[in-house]
C-alpha cells in the first residue's frame, strides 16, 4: 500500500520536506516525485512559482485473514467449475466459520467429509501464512458439519454400550483429530466405557472399551461335570440294557390256539 503527499515550497527540497511533514515521516523514509520545478519572480516582483513535489512510501499491506481465505476458495471454486457458490463469513473470536451454498457441492464435501477437510486445511494455511498469527478456520457446506457430528456421536454412544455389555474392544475407522475428539466425548457419557486412540497418522483411530479391560470369555461345548454329577454317567452307545435278559418264550407249535405268523390257510 503506497502512503502519498503533495507540498509546494520555494525550492524542490522544501517542497519534498514540507510533503514529508504531512505524511509523518523523515525525508530518509520517502522517495519523492517533481511535479513542477520553481520559477523565479521577473525583476524580484513578477510572476514566479514555488516548487510541487510528490512524496510517497510504500507500505506492507495489513494481512487479513478472511479476505485473504475467502479470495483463495474463490479461486479454488473457480477452477473446480464453480464459479458462481456462495460463500458466507461469520467471524469468532480466534477466527471466522465459512459455509460454501448453492447447487450440486456434494462432490466438494467427498467421501466421509475428505474433501472438504482438505479444501479447509488449505485455506487455514492462506489464513495462517503470517508468522506469530492464528486463525482458526472451519468450512462447511450446508449444515454438513452438524449432521456428520450426531452421526458421530450416535455412534461412540452405541459402540461404548456395546462394548460394556460383550466385555470386547472395538476398533473405529480411521478419523481425523476433529472427529476423534467427538466419539471421546460421547463414550465419556457411557458409564463403565473407555476410549483411546492408536495408530499413526492417516491410520490413527479410535479404540472403545470396558474401563476394567476386556473380559475374555471361554467356550467349551463338552458337557459339564455339573450336569454328569445331576444325571449321573452316560450309557454306553447302543442299547445293551437288556442284552442279557432271558428271552421271552413265544408261544408253542403244537398249541392249537397260538396265532400263525406268516402263513395264509387258503380253504378248499
Amino acid at each position: 500500500m503506497i502512503r502519498e503527499a503533495i507540498a509546494k515550497g520555494d525550492t524542490v527540497e522544501a517542497a519534498f520536506a514540507n510533503a514529508c511533514r504531512e505524511l509523518g515521516v523523515d525525508t530518509t523514509e520517502a522517495e519523492f516525485e517533481i511535479l513542477e520545478m520553481p520559477t523565479r519572480k521577473t525583476l524580484g516582483l513578477f510572476g514566479g512559482s514555488p516548487a510541487r513535489v510528490r512524496a510517497y512510501i510504500e507500505e506492507p499491506e495489513e494481512h487479513d485473514p478472511i479476505r485473504e481465505a475467502t479470495q483463495y476458495l474463490r479461486d479454488v471454486l473457480a477452477a473446480m467449475g464453480l464459479p458462481d457458490v456462495g460463500i458466507s463469513v461469520q467471524e469468532e473470536e480466534s477466527g471466522a466459520a465459512f459455509t460454501l451454498s448453492g447447487d450440486d457441492l456434494g462432490f466438494i464435501i467427498g467421501h466421509r467429509g475428505e474433501t472438504l477437510d482438505a479444501l479447509q486445511y488449505l485455506a487455514s494455511l492462506v489464513a495462517n501464512h503470517v508468522e506469530g498469527a492464528y486463525f482458526r478456520l472451519t468450512l462447511d457446506v450446508g449444515n454438513y458439519r452438524e449432521k456428520r457430528k450426531e452421526t458421530l456421536e450416535a455412534l461412540g454412544r452405541k459402540m461404548a454400550y456395546r462394548a460394556v455389555k460383550s466385555g470386547r474392544n472395538s476398533s473405529l475407522e480411521p478419523m481425523n483429530p476433529y472427529e476423534r475428539r467427538i466419539i471421546h466425548t460421547a463414550v465419556q457419557t457411557v458409564e463403565g466405557a473407555k476410549s483411546w486412540s492408536e495408530g499413526e497418522d492417516m491410520g490413527r483411530h479410535v479404540v472403545i472399551g470396558p474401563e476394567g479391560g476386556e473380559r475374555f470369555q471361554r467356550r467349551d461345548n463338552r458337557r459339564s461335570s455339573y450336569d454328569r454329577d445331576r444325571r449321573g454317567p452316560r450309557p454306553p452307545r447302543g442299547n445293551y440294557s437288556n442284552a442279557h435278559a432271558p428271552r421271552a418264550e413265544g408261544p408253542k407249535s403244537d398249541d392249537p390256539s397260538a396265532p400263525i405268523y406268516g402263513k395264509i390257510e387258503v380253504k378248499k
